[in-house]
């Protein structure tokens, strides 16, 4: 499995995967959105061994209470049914931390499965003092550290780009 940042000859790939994995086409549609807009910090896909798109993770920048502390904002994340419960989300996960991290981006946040995401070493952010903007359950909001103390300090309501108001 290969994985790696997306290339410009994968947006109808992953356009295609996200259209597939989801009940209905906003998330292909927030992807383009952000993509077109600018507001694209790291996009990867992960690579069967004949080169096929079979999985992708999307990050956005996010404010902190109206503050820019370039943290991310995770959404959002696909893995092709056939690839599913094989590690492919938790690789691109661990390969988008790493990245992240050494780019200067010291957190990310995501609204998700709270059985999925603490595998990855997200935790409920609200023990954080971060609040989600949405009327989401309190464990299906998220955050992790990618620099240590990045979280210190930090408390409020996350505030993602404009896009994501359509989901």
């Amino acid at each position: 499995m290969l994985i790696r940042t997306e290339a410009p000859a994968d947006i109808l790939p992953i356009d295609r995967l996200l259209k597939s994995v989801f009940d209905t086409e906003a998330e292909a549609n927030l992807v383009m959105k952000l993509r077109e807009n600018g507001r694209c910090t790291l996009s990867l896909v992960a690579c069967n061994d004949e080169g096929e798109v079979v999985g992708h993770v999307f990050f956005s920048p996010v404010l902190l209470d109206g503050e820019d502390y370039y943290w991310q904002g995770l959404a959002p994340m696909a893995v092709n049914a056939d690839y599913q419960r094989q590690g492919v989300g938790l690789a691109m996960l661990e390969e988008a931390k790493q990245m992240l991290a050494e780019f200067g981006y010291p957190a990310a946040v995501v609204l998700g499965h709270s059985d999925y995401y603490p595998k990855a070493g997200f935790e409920v952010a609200a023990k954080h003092g971060i609040l989600c903007p949405y009327d989401a359950p309190e464990e299906a909001f998220m955050v992790q550290a990618y620099v240590p103390g990045a979280l210190e300090g930090r408390t409020g309501t996350i505030e993602y780009c404009p896009e994501f108001a359509d989901l």
